[in-house]
């Protein structure tokens, strides 16, 4: 029912973001955009195996949304680090029905030729201390990484943490993609890269 769809990086603003990317990988990230109902913006890069990777931070330059904002932004503080993973699913009405509960409510969103829909809770708070992945549902064939330059960058492994690991494990054990592996640990996210310099790691 999931396929793996990118992770996010979220950053207190993107300029550091995109460098905490571009000096742990070696590489350039490519233009992302804006999304007004948020008030975030991004910048991706292209994975192999159709995925891809994006910076997001709140965007200064826009008036504050009437909701809280995605990936608890709200809260975000700290280093640049690995904060979500995304997945994909065709229904995604079936995906929050199957994921954990208070997984988030279908919001309809655009940025030019894209359009998709995604499950965002009511607090921006996702389950299990935010290591409960969101839900995407693409509409139409567009996607982001299909026009995104080859880094020559794979995600080949990509760790979840958390006390209730293999709870959430139950949920995701099935999902297509890199290989996940659930640990029983403090909260967070180990991200690790086929690179033509060697296996590098995001945390």
């Amino acid at each position: 029912m999931f396929t793996f769809d990118h992770i996010a990086i979220a950053a207190e603003t993107l300029a550091e973001g995109v460098e905490y990317v571009e000096d742990m990988l070696g590489v350039s990230m490519a233009a992302g955009g804006e999304h007004p109902l948020m008030g975030t913006h991004n910048r991706l890069l292209g994975l192999a195996d159709g995925l891809y990777m994006e910076v997001i931070s709140i965007n200064p330059d826009v008036p504050n949304p009437d909701r809280r904002r995605w990936f608890d932004l709200d809260n975000f503080k700290g280093q640049p680090r690995v904060t979500n993973w995304i997945l994909r699913c065709d229904d995604l009405a079936a995906g929050i029905d199957a994921a954990p509960k208070e997984s988030g409510v279908p919001i309809s969103l655009s940025r030019a030729d894209l359009r998709w829909q995604m499950a965002v809770p009511d607090t921006g708070k996702l389950p299990f201390d935010n290591c409960s992945p969101a839900l995407i549902a693409w509409d139409g064939a567009a996607h982001p990484a299909q026009r995104l330059p080859a880094s020559g960058l794979r995600l080949s492994n990509f760790e979840i943490h958390h006390p209730q690991a293999i709870e959430l494990e139950d949920y995701f054990i099935n999902t297509v993609g890199p290989k996940l592996q659930f640990q029983a640990d403090d909260p967070g996210f180990i991200a690790h890269f086929d690179t033509p310099q060697g296996v590098k790691v995001l945390r």
